[in-house]
């Protein structure tokens, strides 16, 4: 299938960008994490890596043209692929003469009221950015660049962990790096202070007394300037971590991502991208040499030895945390539960997967009868604010799926008017890109309700904690053949658990019961839903 590439917004003030440079030419092979051009943004020219697989059928926006952010940049499918369809909603309009695009201010640090920054137009202070809109705070990964190396505009200046994914955030400025605000494994909230550049030998204390976000713990002058050299020391002497300029190694961004996760020297790959460029297959294709096995910490006494493992906190946890904490303890659960007779649903399940090139799960049954019940029962599909309780006219069903660092949950726009196929079809593409981190913030934003399914896993019954704003989350157990009583007679039977934890401020007993009683129905004879 066919995918149509827009204008990246790269940063949270950019508008429109400039296609600096094409790396590939229609009718060319694109692989995921290949550099597929460069784009020219407010602040820096940045590459831009595909997401997908395939031919390199449409350029959109030549090379030295600039456009909108969203602006169709260009079509990635297989030969013969009809695009006329996809651009069938016309192109948005190309910005040719660049005259006419004003220049922003340049304001490399957002300030607030209470902060005061001497002004000056060499020494410039690096906030931590916002490299998504949900994000709140950012990890620093690695450095590239320690205090006192010389810093070009465009050259990448660390590595930023978010809640999604590790992302290259490169300098928009030229001059000296001053002083580093965050050690590495550090986290801070957005806008604090990462870095400061600027001409050498400049004192920073003016611009870190005239800072209230330099750090979660304040400091003294002196702690500040001992902390400076002490984290100088500790760059110069770990010297693997730091990459300049002139022997930096190109590797794509998720091909990074992927060799820090398989612990792997990337010093010792040979790249097969652009101009020796690391790309993700060559991570995947790479056989290590050896094996070293990670150092355990060992606690002894006399009578025992302890050992564990202690791992830092991943952003996306912090935020898992963060979130759900905030949900179970500002929102009254309770929990309703009913069971279901599943018999119909598996004779019909087999049924459609008959069909040739169609396999369905009892997940996209369920997720089809939860669209259609919450249609008829909009009391159930709201949202909880603190000044009001909103009503949605629409269903947005999000599916918790589990990946290696936590929980994330793509969500299915306008579930209800999708057949069961197509619900099938678009849980498994999301799926795999949630366990390749490559959902986009609107691919996981405007869920109504939301469904977590542990019965794959020979899980019963179980209760989920509600995913804010929304006012219910469906837990969904497994199957259980059993001794179940029809007609009078004792038969085997084949049933299911469902559990629904309703927010009382929203969802009243009564309101929760009639949407498990419209529900039951629809799940039990699947074949209802399609009248």
């Amino acid at each position: 299938m066919a995918e149509l590439i827009k204008m990246p917004r790269l940063s949270d003030t950019m508008e429109e960008g400039t296609v600096a440079t094409w790396f590939k030419k229609v009718g060319d092979t694109v692989q995921e994490g290949e550099i597929l051009a460069e784009i020219e943004t407010d602040k820096a020219t940045m590459e831009f890596e595909s997401f997908y697989e395939g031919t390199l059928l449409y350029i959109g926006i030549q090379e030295n043209e600039t456009a909108k952010v969203d602006a169709p940049l260009a079509i990635i499918g297989n030969p013969g692929d009809d695009i006329e369809s996809i651009l069938g909603g016309g192109k948005e309009s190309v910005v040719e003469d660049k005259s006419e695009i004003s220049e922003p201010e340049d304001t490399p640090f957002e300030q607030t009221q209470d902060i005061e920054i001497p002004e000056s137009d060499d020494v410039h202070v690096v906030s931590m950015p916002r490299l998504s809109d949900t994000m709140e705070e950012g990890t620093v990964a690695s450095w590239f660049k320690k205090v006192g190396d010389e810093v070009e505009e465009g050259e990448i200046l660390a590595e930023i962990e978010t809640d999604k994914a590790t992302m290259e955030f490169e300098s928009f400025y030229s001059g000296t790096l001053l002083h580093v605000g965050l050690s590495e494994g550090d986290s801070a909230k957005v806008d604090s202070l990462l870095a400061i550049i600027g001409p050498k030998g400049t004192d920073v204390n003016p611009y870190l007394s005239g800072s209230k976000k330099t750090a979660e713990k304040p400091k003294t002058q002196d702690a500040v300037q001992e902390v400076i050299e002490t984290k100088s020391e500790k760059k110069i002497d770990d010297s693997s971590k730091t990459t300049t300029k002139t022997d930096r190694i190109f590797i794509s961004p998720l091909a990074k991502k992927l060799a820090k996760e398989k612990n792997l020297d990337i010093s010792m790959i040979q790249g097969s991208g652009d101009s020796g460029r690391i790309i993700k297959t060559d991570i995947e294709n790479y056989k290590e040499p050896s094996i070293v096995q990670p150092v355990t910490n060992i606690v002894s006494d006399s009578n025992v030895i302890q050992d564990y493992t202690e791992v830092n906190h991943s952003q996306m946890r912090k935020v898992i945390a963060k979130r759900l904490s905030e949900s179970k303890f500002s929102a009254p659960h309770y929990y309703l539960n009913i069971e279901l007779d599943m018999s119909e649903t598996i004779a019909f399940r087999k049924q459609c997967n008959s069909i040739p090139d169609t396999k369905i799960s009892f997940n996209d049954i369920i997720i089809k009868a939860c669209a259609v019940a919450l249609r008829n029962n909009p009391s159930v599909n709201s949202q909880w604010f603190d000044d009001k309780i909103r009503y949605n006219n629409f269903v947005n069903i999000g599916v918790a799926v589990g990946v290696e660092d936590g929980l994330i949950v793509p969500v299915l726009k306008n579930a209800d008017k999708m057949s069961v196929a197509d619900i099938s079809n678009s849980v498994k593409e999301m799926a795999g890109l949630a366990r390749d981190k490559k959902l986009t913030p609107d691919m996981m934003q405007g869920s109504t309700f939301t469904i977590s399914n542990l019965g794959m896993f020979g899980i019963e019954s179980f209760t989920s904690i509600i995913n804010p704003p929304n006012s219910v989350i469906l837990s969904v157990g497994a199957i259980v053949q059993k001794p179940v009583v029809k007609d009078g007679e004792i038969v085997v039977g084949n049933t299911m658990k469902l559990t629904l934890a309703c927010d009382h401020r929203v969802v009243d007993g009564l309101t929760g019961a009639k949407f498990l009683q419209a529900l039951k129905p629809l799940i039990e004879n699947p074949l209802s839903m399609l009248i």
